[in-house]
């Protein structure tokens, strides 16, 4: 049985550095996504969208594992874009008027038939809230700065002000969303331990 670690494969993607801002090329690639608005430390959607997308991933990932491919391969860890309509609600702590895209990526092999078939059997044994929000699609970031976060959510400012300044000191401005990627499980690893990967696509 072919085994895949895509994180590992993808190092220069999920594996920065702590201590500098890289510039990537972020290619094409596939997730599964669900939208939301809302403070992600008190809505329920955000939470709901999280305990739908983990279920899919992992009912893929064992279809693939026993299918005719005998690929074994590590789901990936949970990613976040975050935006609002008026862009000064992330400086003011207006957390209610974010808005959210939560997503997992998927290997190239994965095909909308097998995340309709994937989906329907969640849906047998589970049924999430969001289950029907779950959407598959393409994202391309392209250029992009980032960083690695370790700490909570609260103590995220300096990392993403560093992001920025870089991007700046290069010439360039920011463009796109902003970008989170939650290397750690928020569900079960303590906040000071989250290792949370800063990116900001770039012009």
């Amino acid at each position: 049985m072919e085994k895949m670690d895509y994180q590992k494969q993808l190092k220069h993607l999920y594996g920065p550095s702590a201590k500098k801002v890289g510039i990537v090329a972020v290619p094409q690639m596939n997730f599964l996504m669900i939208d939301g608005e809302g403070d992600p430390n008190t809505s329920k959607a955000f939470s709901d969208a999280i305990e739908a997308l983990y279920p899919v991933s992992y009912t893929l990932k064992f279809m693939v594992k026993k299918g005719a491919t005998g690929i074994d391969y590590g789901v990936m860890p949970l990613e976040a874009l975050w935006w609002a309509d008026d862009m000064s609600a992330f400086s003011t702590g207006d957390k209610d008027a974010w808005k959210w895209t939560v997503m997992i990526m998927q290997p190239e092999f994965i095909t909308q038939e097998m995340v309709a078939e994937a989906t329907d059997e969640v849906a047998r044994k589970k049924k999430p809230v969001s289950l029907p929000l779950v959407r598959f699609e393409t994202f391309k970031e392209g250029r992009a700065a980032q960083t690695m976060h370790i700490g909570p959510f609260s103590e995220e400012g300096p990392t993403i002000e560093k992001v920025h300044l870089f991007i700046e000191e290069n010439g360039s401005q920011r463009v796109g969303k902003h970008h989170e990627i939650y290397l750690s499980d928020l569900r079960r690893t303590a906040p000071e331990k989250w290792k949370i990967i800063v990116r900001q696509p770039m012009s």
